[in-house]
């Protein structure tokens, strides 16, 4: 082996050794090819014997390669899934790497196996094949990268002898091989880079990307030009987000380097604007990586981006995505916190508001102040966590800033400022105690390191020994301050109670409590009081020692605060006196406390039920009571039955208690009813939400879970209540945004949102009792004909009632829909007259809407066909239930209504069309079979849709019941699990059922819908006679064509899946990627999902007897 340490060396060779040597590298050249051309083979899929390699030229192989190539898998093993292809990229990859630097010292340079190599992999590039061209690019990309890195690793050791002479010898043949090094790449590039990085395939543009990146990277000197950065630059248009991510991953390696700056100033004038437009991408990857790019370029240069480039990114701080968010921060933070004047950190370490971050914070609180997003500081927080934690975390600092004066010649805060910085202040707080994001941003709470809870556990430690020393000073400078007191006073949620007695603070706690006292007795704004009751429950915890202590102030706020209550009550309702505004006051904001507090704790032993229905009662006989203390009358009153049925549920209680309760409940729900026809739109509205609220907790689900001893409580409301809940709904929700309008309000977009935002609850609160079963489900009849009229503003609420609705009761569902229609066609006949014009708007919104139920049924006709068969029953009915009163020759008056019922036709299956056909022929005579006048024609368009398919309907079993004998259906239909068949003589026993109009009723056989917890103990709701029917027509038989015996339909079970679709009208949506306001979040927060699934559906499967269709029973 010394002869060939010697060569590698550069040390001449006796002519025996070079011989040999050239010889062995001949052999070795000639099977280091031939190996590369089997290894490339293989990715192809192919095959390369040892006669092709030395007989064909490269275009021959490629050729045969292309004949032999299986295009109609279209799997290759770039592209191919499994673990023995998951690594086949990256080991392909190392056999270029290792090919190289076997070959690095004399074959790669001897001008024929390289040049066979590349020749091969351009023209494989170039092929019309998505395997040749993918891998040959990647090889080619691969192989240039290699070439490059091997000579710049080599170069620098090869000078290694002190002989002059072979120092210019071997310097002439490292300039030799760098220039074949270079003609190699340059024929890599023109051969396969500038065809392929324009491929249709966008995995082949983000190789030719991705490695062009690494070339300008590691050869900056020969490849790092506007020549080639221009390529880099087009591609960051490409449609795909794989491809415009490499060109940012590739630009981010070259910004990093601050010595290659300067070649890429070009390049940043021309391409800055994409950049920046750029973190506004659809893709958040994409978007996510031009943030951190933009923050390279302001870390090589502050000039570069312009102040409005600057706030195109700042705004992201309050995406709801929480790494563009970040991203964003960290920019924020490069560009307006990280620079510090030099004589800072020479400066011993100072304290409070003449520390270093002072300034800091103050930018933080000017820049959130400047982006108008006010209701979002949490956002704020979370994006500068990660890169700016040492400057959110300095409390001290925040304390100071608060509490101490100004220095000299330094400017103090605005009020703004103030609660401003109050607000950050709040936020920092509660994210280094609960360590997750806000609501909104990220998927929930994750798993914390042991390093991370260290710090949360030492964070609240010191909030704690500072806030509550601090808080007392901060509630008595801002008491009377709604804004900032709301805020302090939720500080203690965060704290280490412990700490108060570990650490002596028992003096701070006292005063904490006093100013809390303050507070209340100061404030009657609500979300105050509120803040001073959360406070309270706080710190009311029975496993710290300051309980008994606490709750001794509670106590004795309480006391004096229901005591005033009574107190003015007597005087406010004294007979024969009129109140004055002041007694009016003072009754408002004592029950405003009391009801805020109620909230949070059990005022039951004070018995404010006895004094609040006397006020409420007062009200209705009197008329004249308040607007605002009827409001929080019926609420405080609502607090009361619900603390009472939390006492009662744990099982301690007596039974008196419980008939008490049962007593009171029923009282106060007639009282809301009555107050439903306030004059009053606000009092009506709480007293509809709270009636709701109450149905819906004492309904049937109360005693499930093994709460059966509940069961007294049970309340269903009358007929009357039902219908005062739907006239509500239809006099305040189905209203225009115009008819909303109160007096005096402004009619901006905000309160539009806020009125929209209100309207949708009240629906979204009626709707959950249809689905539990409260209220009747006809009842949602008029929720649904508004389906078309209100889509923009409900569609989402009433679709989702209507899914719920049909995974309870099919049957009744789809008799509900047919009912909204009805309703429908009745109104319009009462505005247009009986003989309106079938083309008009009215008649046609009616027919779109019938159009959206059907879609609403989904393909599963066989899960449908019962509901299917009941609605077409009553849509048929009802079209000639009403004569005509000039005689028979004139069509019913309702004829009209079989065009809308023909838009259900396509839902029946072929052998339901003909027993459909055969029940409507029933109602006809001969005469009107007859009949081809205008007035006759939805009469014969439906019979049409009846007949259409017939014959040929191969759709209808979708869910692939086996077929004996029909030979219309498809053979690979696979036999239906969990169907039992009937007995062969059971098919003309229920033909003559249908076809017999005259014999008795039969109630049609059906399993019981799935229990819902509201609605365990009822006995299953029975078919009055009147809905109960038989179809007739004698001599035929109901699947006389069908071989295939009738079956039984399993019904959907709640782990099944929803059969709707996707209508194909819906409105597409676009996600909003800042955060909405308050009431845009609450509103999709309520938009979702409504009604949770797995308290309608249990875990049952039930099933419906389908007695060839014993549903059309009369």
């Amino acid at each position: 082996m010394n002869w060939l340490v010697q060569h590698k060396l550069g040390t001449p060779l006796s002519p025996e050794l070079s011989i040999n040597l050239y010889s062995c590298q001949f052999c070795y050249l000639m099977l280091l090819l031939f190996k590369t051309y089997q290894t490339l083979s293989v990715m192809f899929i192919g095959v390369v014997t040892g006669e092709m390699f030395r007989n064909m030229q490269n275009s021959e192989i490629i050729r045969k390669m292309t004949e032999e190539f299986d295009e109609d898998s279209g799997d290759y093993p770039l592209t191919m899934a499994g673990p023995q292809w998951k690594k086949f990229k990256s080991s392909f990859c190392e056999f270029i790497g290792v090919l190289v630097r076997q070959c690095q010292y004399s074959i790669i340079y001897d001008e024929y196996m390289m040049d066979t190599v590349i020749s091969l992999l351009t023209g494989l590039s170039d092929s019309q094949v998505r395997a040749f061209r993918h891998t040959s690019t990647l090889a080619g990309q691969y192989l240039c990268c290699f070439v490059n890195l091997n000579f710049v690793l080599i170069s620098p050791n090869t000078a290694i002898t002190p002989k002059i002479d072979m120092l210019h010898l071997w310097s002439h043949m490292l300039q030799e091989n760098q220039d074949e090094i270079e003609n190699m790449m340059n024929a890599i590039f023109k051969g396969v880079f500038v065809h392929r990085y324009r491929d249709a395939i966008a995995e082949i543009r983000a190789i030719c990307i991705e490695e062009i990146g690494v070339w300008m990277k590691m050869y900056s000197d020969a490849f790092l030009n506007d020549s080639y950065l221009k390529y880099v630059g087009w591609t960051m248009h490409d449609k795909q987000g794989e491809v415009r991510l490499k060109c940012l991953t590739a630009l981010q390696g070259l910004y990093h380097n601050r010595e290659l700056n300067a070649k890429l100033e070009l390049f940043t004038s021309r391409f800055k604007d994409r950049i920046v437009s750029m973190t506004l991408d659809k893709e958040y990857d994409v978007a996510v990586q031009a943030i951190k790019l933009l923050t390279l370029v302001l870390h090589s240069s502050d000039e570069v981006l312009t102040a409005e480039d600057c706030e195109s990114v700042y705004h992201l701080v309050y995406s709801a995505h929480r790494p563009v968010a970040v991203a964003a921060g960290e920019f924020l933070f490069k560009k307006l916190f990280s620079h510090r004047d030099p004589e800072d950190d020479s400066m011993p370490k100072r304290r409070g508001r003449q520390s270093v971050n002072a300034n800091l914070i103050k930018t933080a609180v000017f820049f959130f102040l400047e982006s108008e997003l006010h209701e979002h500081a949490a956002y704020l927080v979370d994006s500068m966590w990660d890169c700016a934690a040492e400057i959110l975390k300095d409390w001290e600092c925040m304390i100071s800033l608060l509490l101490d004066e100004p220095l000299p010649g330094e400017e103090a805060l605005t009020d703004r400022q103030e609660t401003a910085l109050i607000e950050i202040m709040l936020c920092t707080i509660r994210q280094a105690a609960e360590c997750h994001p806000p609501v909104g941003r990220g998927t929930g709470k994750r798993v914390l390191t042991a390093k991370e809870k260290k710090t949360q556990l030492d964070d609240r430690t010191r909030m704690t020994e500072l806030f509550a020393i601090a808080l007392p000073a901060l509630l008595a400078k801002y008491s009377v301050d709604a804004e900032k007191v709301t805020n302090l006073l939720q500080l203690p949620q965060f704290f280490d109670l412990e700490i108060y007695t570990t650490g002596r603070l028992e003096k701070h706690l006292d005063s904490l409590l006093r100013q809390i006292r303050e507070i209340v007795e100061k404030h009657t704004d609500t979300d105050v009081l509120e803040a001073c009751s959360k406070t309270y429950h706080a710190l009311c915890n029975e496993e710290f020692t300051i309980f008994n202590r606490v709750d001794i102030a509670r106590s004795q706020l309480l006391d004096e605060q229901v005591d005033k209550f009574n107190r003015l009550l007597e005087d406010f309702l004294q007979e024969g006196e009129d109140p004055d505004e002041d007694d009016a006051y003072q009754v408002l904001s004592t029950l405003k406390r009391i009801t805020a507090f109620h909230n949070a704790h059990d005022l039951s032993k004070w018995d404010l039920f006895t004094s609040n229905y006397k006020l409420l009662n007062t009200g209705i006989e009197n008329g004249d009571m308040p607007e605002q203390i009827v409001i929080h009358a019926l609420q405080c009153t609502h607090y009361v039955i619900l603390w009472s049925l939390a006492k009662v549920s744990e099982g301690t209680s007596k039974k008196e208690d419980m008939l008490t309760l049962r007593k009171q409940m029923r009282a106060f729900c007639l009282m809301c009813q009555r107050y439903l026809t306030s004059v009053n739109t606000a009092v009506k509205e709480q007293a509809f939400t709270i009636l709701c609220d109450l149905l819906l907790i004492f309904s049937h689900q109360i005693i499930s879970g093994g709460r059966e001893a509940l069961e007294p409580l049970v309340y269903t409301p009358e007929a009357s209540l039902q219908s005062d809940l739907l006239n509500f709904i239809l006099d305040h929700v189905f209203i225009d945004q115009d008819e909303d309008s109160n007096n005096g309000q402004q009619d901006d977009e905000a309160s539009k949102i806020e009125a929209l935002h209100k309207r949708r609850n009240l629906l979204a609160a009626y709707c959950k009792l249809i689905i539990y079963n409260v209220v009747e489900m006809n009842t949602g009849a008029d929720i649904f004909k508004q389906y078309m009229r209100y889509y923009n503003d409900y569609g989402d609420i009433i679709k989702e009632t209507m899914s719920k609705t049909r995974q309870i009761d099919k049957i009744q569902c789809a008799k509900t829909l047919i009912l909204s229609l009805q309703q429908l066609f009745n109104e319009m006949l009462s505005d247009l007259g009986p003989s309106f014009d079938r083309s008009s708007s009215a008649f046609c919104g009616i027919k779109e809407l019938a159009r959206r139920f059907s879609l609403t049924f989904g393909l599963d006709q066989l899960k449908t066909r019962e509901a299917i068969a009941m609605l077409h029953k009553d849509g048929i009915e009802f079209a000639f239930k009403e004569p005509n009163p000039q005689g028979e020759g004139h069509p019913p008056l309702n004829l009209a209504f079989l065009d809308i019922l023909s838009e259900f036709s396509s839902k029946l299956m072929r052998q339901d069309k003909r027993t459909v056909h055969m029940y409507l022929e029933r109602f006809m005579t001969f005469q009107m079979a007859l009949q081809r006048e205008d007035c006759w024609l939805p009469l014969i368009s439906y019979r049409n849709s009846l007949q259409a398919g017939g014959d040929d309907d191969t759709m209808s079993v979708v869910s692939g019941i086996s077929s004996r004998g029909s030979s219309v259906r498809s053979k690979k239909a696979k036999p239906a699990t969990g169907k039992r068949k009937l007995p062969e003589g059971k098919t003309s026993n229920v033909t003559e059922v249908w076809m017999n109009r005259e014999q008795s009723m039969q109630t049609p056989i059906m399993m019981p819908s799935p229990h819902l917890t509201s609605t365990i103990m009822r006995e299953p709701k029975r078919l009055r006679p009147e809905e109960s029917y038989m179809g007739v027509r004698r001599g035929t038989g109901l699947m006389e064509d069908d071989e295939e015996p009738i079956v039984e339909d399993v019904m959907m079970s709640s782990e099944g899946r929803i059969e709707d679709l996707n209508e194909g009208m819906d409105f597409d949506t676009m996600d909003i990627d800042l955060p909405p306001s308050k009431n845009r979040r609450e509103r999709s927060e309520l938009k979702p999902d409504f009604f949770d699934p797995a308290s309608i559906m249990d875990e049952s499967v039930r099933s419906t007897h389908f007695l060839g269709y014993d549903a059309f029973q009369r």
